[in-house]
């Protein structure tokens, strides 16, 4: 009896670990572009979120950026409490200076705690006047199930949110903050002599993932947020409650080839180097464009014209005319965030009369800001001079 007893009490105690992750999973991939959803488990379901609460700090300093109230250069004195928070942290001392740069690149690759108490006191004074304002902002995002408590993420029972809630965070990173994006993508940040390693596995190792972040506490589990591009398609997943950095890493690829392969998108690692070119233009005015493995364009009817892994260019049919291209710098869930898209962009692109083309998708209108009436060259050109400002841009076909 009693054996039978130890060897119940023994495997209850072995499924306590799997039933305390379960519990904390969650998982969503959408289309970056449409918000569609690809992939949803768990989505709605409260979760910790960790050290991906970071990415709203960050969203509020780049807030402030924008607005001018603070400026990348500017040295922060760093508070006693600041320099108290326990680790992962940066080591700051109490009474030195750290520029708003390298704090913030000390939250993006190190996940630092103590650099985001310092950005939170001073955009509000205190830690916590600074995360009323986080929850304020996640409200006005859609982030219905999300309270924050705290800055960097560190335990707090009320710090919650969700898997859904977290993409559209990373969602309006990319729509509202892409100048900023390539602070996640940094696979390094160095101060004071010393080299940080960013604490994303899979970035850029898993093709085409360039940026987010990771978080875990032993109440949250291993915490994910991706964005990868194949194809001109761009992906935002988000993985919550892995077990161990290692499985949460496997998970998240393979989720994040099966959503590509539901959007057609092949697998890139063997396909050489293709160019483009126009057989409807004149000789003297056909551009080549030196593409990366593959090409995907996408029309207004959803239809892709696609290179494969033979082919060496793409010829494009005869009856599209000169300016039957167009870009897309951004898709919104505002037609005023798109109207200001197209005009902070006009200067850099030298195009005018920007459009604003609807989506509906899933009961949701999204607003894709556009420049339409453009040659295929004219359309290459301005997507290469947004890549300089880390700015998306998505060549379209437009009939």
């Amino acid at each position: 009896m009693w054996r039978v007893v130890l060897i119940s009490l023994l495997l209850w105690a072995l499924s306590v670990p799997v039933l305390a992750a379960e519990r904390r999973y969650a998982s969503i991939v959408v289309d970056a572009d449409t918000l569609e959803i690809i992939h949803a488990r768990q989505i709605d379901e409260l979760r910790y979120p960790a050290s991906l609460t970071k990415v709203m700090t960050l969203y509020l300093t780049f807030d402030a950026l924008n607005a001018g109230t603070l400026k990348l250069k500017e040295p922060i004195r760093v508070s006693k409490v600041a320099a108290r928070t326990p680790p992962s942290k940066l080591g700051l001392k109490a009474g030195q200076t750290i520029t708003v740069e390298n704090l913030i690149k000390a939250l993006a690759v190190k996940s630092a705690n103590d650099a985001a108490v310092v950005l939170a006191e001073r955009l509000a004074g205190s830690e916590a006047a600074f995360a009323q304002q986080m929850t304020a902002k996640a409200r006005s995002m859609g982030m219905m199930k999300t309270t924050f408590k705290t800055a960097n993420g560190l335990p707090h029972p009320d710090q919650q949110s969700s898997a859904r809630d977290m993409a559209k965070l990373a969602s309006n990173i990319l729509n509202n903050h892409r100048r900023y994006y390539h602070y996640f993508g940094l696979t390094h940040f160095s101060y004071n002599d010393r080299s940080y390693k960013n604490t994303n596995g899979l970035l850029h190792w898993l093709e085409g993932v360039d940026g987010f972040k990771t978080g875990y506490t032993r109440a949250s589990g291993y915490n994910l947020i991706i964005s990868a591009q194949r194809e001109g398609r761009r992906l935002i997943a988000v993985v919550l409650g892995g077990a161990s950095g290692k499985s949460r890493n496997q998970h998240m690829q393979d989720l994040v080839e099966r959503s590509f392969s539901v959007l057609g998108v092949a697998p890139v690692e063997s396909l050489p180097p293709v160019s483009v070119v126009r057989e409807d233009l004149p000789k003297q005015l056909k551009p080549e464009l030196a593409i990366n493995n593959v090409v995907r364009l996408r029309g207004r009817d959803n239809k892709t014209i696609t290179v494969g892994a033979r082919d060496k260019t793409i010829k494009f049919a005869n009856n599209a005319s000169d300016e039957s291209w167009g870009i897309q710098v951004g898709a919104f869930l505002r037609k005023d965030e798109a109207q200001a898209q197209i005009d902070a962009v006009a200067g850099v692109t030298g195009i005018k009369d920007g459009q604003i083309r609807p989506l509906r998708r899933n009961g949701q209108t999204l607003y894709r800001a556009r420049y339409e009436k453009l040659s295929i060259s004219r359309a290459q050109s301005a997507c290469k001079a947004l890549a300089k400002l880390s700015t998306g841009c998505l060549i379209v076909a437009t009939n």
